[in-house]
């Protein structure tokens, strides 16, 4: 019998299970195929925030406070390790290449700075001067020197590390559904053996509400948002720091990894849960950053993959408690579980602690979809 057990071991669920394990909890973590998920495939980038933060105070203040806590969090988690994971403040780099999308760097750039974020606006020579690989045509930019990028592969290999140094025990199996008996009791697998626990954590993005003993509408369908990420090999590196973009009325991401390796992402597909690469969504990505940097096209091939995003019913986090007693959610991410890891492990850890839901979480409560 554990204290915790938890369904998934993406980043969200490695990180609430080791910050569990800090708190002086025991912990089982449970996944057919631990760290090989939607954070697997991600870039990692950590920007201060984007467009779609400025009219949405509750998930602003959530990014906000998970930027300020990223450098602890990975300073804690490096000594716990004795593992890098891959983190780097040197800058997150947003260009532009139309007068319109200057301007709306410009007014993302007066928000940050309203919320006390460092940024600075650039020409298109000022950027070319950070990185001269970059189209001549570029006409602007934004830097925010005090954010940066982290590799997911890096971090989720960390967070294992040190759970298993706490002595957190990692199942490689799959749970089939929530063990209940007035209250959640654990988790079956599919071989059918049970794994008992006081409280459950459920942390499988797109396929949590696929787990099966629980009342309906317990868990809200978190549906499967197919992203196609490449990966290619600079040597030397074309960039120094992590790079966004607006391609043709669409974003495009470029972040540079210490090794040479150069992510280039992603697309964004409804395309349930398909996980074929396509030459479409190769082409797609390969155009714009061609756009933004004219010399990748003769950079090595690396990887090219793809990755589901769990968004929830309205493409935010759901985190807490639900309405079964013993049973938290900690999913529904979307874009940003590798941005909000570090906040959502804080978050549940002291809901499993303490059993209070922080202020800060409260608007993301499951329960809001009742």
């Amino acid at each position: 019998m554990t204290d915790v057990v938890i369904a998934g071991a993406g980043v969200i669920g490695l990180a609430t299970a080791w910050q569990s394990l800090v708190a002086g909890l025991t912990v089982t973590i449970v996944d057919p195929a631990p760290a090989s998920g939607a954070s697997h495939a991600s870039a990692g980038m950590l920007p201060p925030l984007n467009e779609l933060l400025v009219n949405d105070e509750p998930l602003l203040r959530l990014c906000l406070a998970s930027r300020e806590r990223y450098r602890s969090f990975v300073a804690e988690l490096e000594e716990d390790s004795g593992m890098s994971a891959g983190f780097r403040g040197d800058g997150v780099l947003d260009v532009a290449f139309t007068a319109g999308d200057v301007a709306a760097l410009d007014a993302l750039g007066r928000f940050a700075r309203s919320r006390g974020i460092r940024c600075e606006p650039l020409s298109g020579e000022g950027c070319r001067d950070l990185e001269p690989s970059l189209a001549p045509s570029v006409a602007g930019g934004l830097l925010a020197p005090d954010d940066g990028a982290v590799n997911p592969r890096q971090l989720n290999a960390a967070l294992l590390a040190a759970i298993r140094r706490r002595g957190g025990e990692v199942r490689q199996a799959e749970v089939t559904e929530v063990l209940l008996g007035g209250r959640a009791e654990g988790v079956r697998l599919r071989d059918g053996e049970t794994v008992r626990g006081d409280r459950v954590v459920l942390a499988a993005g797109c396929w949590t509400h696929r787990l099966g003993g629980l009342p309906a509408g317990t868990v809200p369908e978190v549906r499967p948002v197919k992203g196609q990420i490449l990966r290619l090999h600079a040597d030397p590196p074309l960039l120094g720091r992590a790079t966004r973009a607006t391609v043709d009325g669409s974003a495009v991401y470029l972040v540079p990894r210490g090794d040479g390796e150069l992510v280039v992402g992603a697309t964004y597909e409804e395309a349930g849960y398909d996980t074929t690469t396509t030459v479409a969504g190769l082409t797609e990505l390969l155009g714009k950053a061609q756009r933004v940097l004219p010399g990748c096209g003769r950079l090595g091939f690396a990887e090219f993959g793809t990755g589901l995003r769990p968004g929830s019913p309205d493409d935010q986090p759901m985190i807490g408690h639900t309405a079964v007693p013993g049973l938290l959610l900690a999913t529904g991410h979307f874009r940003i579980g590798v941005q909000l890891a570090p906040i959502t492990a804080d978050a549940v850890t002291a809901m499993l602690v303490t059993g209070d839901t922080p202020e800060l979480v409260k608007p993301f409560s499951p329960l809001r979809f009742r």
